[in-house]
């Protein structure tokens, strides 16, 4: 898996038992506390690994800091972002800093997969139930933060939910055998990363709003249109590809367009697995929804 066919990571086949899944990356923070923002980042920068179906082995730490950066800050970064890699049953070897302007944490992250069993866009079929496992809406909540009108309890649901690793969703996947077609949720919104797998698979992807779930707060700030930028480019760039119902409101459309930070992974599960899957997610204390269907 390469540039030819882009995919959430790279994969390279060593053996016919094992394939290394590799992935990066950063981004500025998104919430104040830095304890929190190293453990999302780390969270984020996995979960690419998780939506190929493998394990996370170890992690590099990729930083830029401002000079006169208090030193304690950095450290609490840091032990959010390690205490988290420690909780996927991997260790930080390493990294690389620069001085920047602009605070930027990562994870260069290494992964093991069985080179028969990893995840990609393209392997959705006919029937397949799309099934979510996180709720949207952290990209209106945490510009409503930026813009100091989030309730704290809107924002405490948020980050436990972009704190979450994906592990547990790719391992009950992978138990139940049979799911081929995976994708995280993350920067293009839960409607760019569908159609990224629909036009991977060459199929059509039916979504059910009612059934998607949303992050306490997230419908308020959207009625409000408290969205990142990054929603509208979505919107500009994909909008051509999507038909909505009439029935469905411009702001609830935006919440299918809001970039997410470490969001859920979205699967394409067959038809005759989908309850062996709910069950393992269950057995796991996974929370999934079903919120369409692969035509």
């Amino acid at each position: 898996m390469g540039l030819g066919a882009a995919d959430d990571a790279a994969v390279y086949k060593v053996s016919d038992e094992q394939a290394i899944i590799n992935t990066i990356d950063f981004f500025t923070p998104v919430v104040d506390d830095p304890y929190a923002y190293g453990a999302i980042a780390a969270a984020n920068s996995m979960s690419d690994v998780y939506a190929m179906g493998g394990e996370v082995t170890f992690a590099l730490n990729v930083v830029s800091f401002p000079e006169r950066m208090d030193p304690a800050t950095i450290s609490e970064i840091f032990r959010g972002g390690a205490e988290k890699v420690i909780e996927a049953g991997a260790v930080i070897a390493g990294g690389h800093t620069v001085t920047d302007d602009e605070p930027k944490y990562g994870l260069v992250v290494t992964g093991l997969v069985h080179p028969d069993r990893y995840f990609t866009k393209a392997g959705a079929q006919p029937g397949d139930a799309l099934v979510l496992t996180k709720p949207l809406g952290t990209g209106s909540i945490s510009t409503a933060l930026k813009r100091e009108v989030a309730d704290p309890a809107h924002v405490s649901s948020m980050v436990e939910s972009m704190t979450r690793l994906n592990r547990v969703a790719s391992q009950a996947a992978q138990a139940v055998g049979g799911v081929k077609a995976a994708t995280d949720v993350t920067g293009f919104g839960l409607l760019g990363h569908a159609l990224e797998m629909a036009d991977a698979a060459g199929c059509k992807f039916i979504l059910e709003m009612n059934q998607v779930p949303l992050l306490a707060g997230a419908t308020s700030y959207a009625a409000d249109f408290i969205f990142p930028g990054g929603a509208a480019n979505n919107k500009l760039y994909y909008e051509n590809k999507v038909t909505f119902a009439s029935t469905l409101s411009e702001d609830r459309q935006m919440i299918l367009w809001d970039p997410q930070t470490s969001g859920g992974l979205l699967l394409a599960v067959p038809a005759d697995l989908l309850v062996d899957f709910q069950g393992a997610c269950a057995d796991r204390g996974q929370a999934h929804w079903v919120v369409g269907r692969v035509t």
